[in-house]
């Protein structure tokens, strides 16, 4: 009876645990960006903010170009993921339904890829962008973007498309369907599940990233919003406040993302379902 008793505690004890841990960093985050600024520096932690403040917020806000930051986030970020999305779908049909030469290479290449941190090139990603005359603007940081997102892209739906029984397209071509019919009636309903996770890894991957356009974008009309985090620093030093409140603005989009895509893959995954 103990041990069946132990064996019920303990798993529900250490998740509990596990939440605790990667929750209670969000949850400071989000509860400095309300406090006061004398609570924030006061020797004594408040746990739980009292006099709620929003001049924190205003103060993110309030940056020069900050409009200009979100918008060059949102366009860099969403054209990344549904380029890499549109040729990701195409890659990962035909790893995953042809046998052609050096496939197997081929497959290995884009786990290298994925596995190689892209920072070593950022180098090469500069004088890229320098030599083509194109720095301080979007259409690199979408190129790029796109690069680092899409082997992962491609590995993950291939799997997807592989799990899909080859069956039901065999079965949709039979019924009249072109290879294109049948990919876009049986095949895509089937991936939604896939396609949701691999554009919110995406979205994150490029919403997050900082070293590139640090690089190539000095110009603040062309930079996004990571660089936004890295400005609050007064002569008395950091302003924790400021920067609490524009990390929690940071992390709204993919939260509202995250949100709405789990609805959509589970929808997605029983249309799928009953249209095959």
């Amino acid at each position: 009876m103990k041990r069946t008793l132990f064996s019920r505690i303990w798993p529900n004890a250490t998740a509990l645990a596990l939440f605790v841990v990667f929750v209670f960093p969000v949850y400071w985050m989000i509860a400095t960006a309300f406090k006061p600024a004398g609570d924030i520096l006061s020797e004594d932690p408040v746990w739980f903010p009292t006099d709620i403040t929003f001049e924190h917020f205003r103060t993110a806000t309030g940056v020069d170009h900050f409009w200009t930051y979100v918008t060059n986030s949102l366009t860099v970020t969403v054209l990344a993921v549904v380029f890499s999305l549109v040729i990701a779908l195409a890659g990962s049909f035909a790893l995953a339904r042809m046998r052609f030469k050096g496939r197997r290479g081929f497959i290995i290449g884009f786990m290298l890829a994925q596995m190689a941190p892209w920072e070593v090139m950022i180098i090469a990603m500069y004088m890229i962008v320098r030599d083509s005359g194109m720095l301080n603007s979007l259409v690199p940081l979408t190129a790029f973007y796109t690069m680092m997102i899409l082997p992962f892209t491609i590995l993950t739906l291939r799997g997807f498309v592989a799990a899909v029984p080859m069956e039901l397209e065999e079965a949709a071509m039979v019924d009249g369907c072109t290879r294109m019919q049948a990919f876009r009636r049986v095949i895509l309903p089937l991936l939604a599940p896939g396609l949701m996770a691999t554009s919110l890894f995406g979205f994150i991957t490029a919403w997050n990233e900082f070293a590139l356009v640090l690089v190539v974008n000095k110009e603040a009309e062309a930079q996004t919003l990571p660089l936004w985090l890295s400005s609050f620093r007064t002569a008395f030093g950091d302003d924790w406040g400021a920067t609490m409140a524009a990390s929690t603005l940071f992390a709204v989009p993919i939260l509202i993302l995250f949100v709405f895509l789990q609805r959509r893959a589970v929808s997605g995954l029983t249309a799928g379902a009953v249209k095959g």
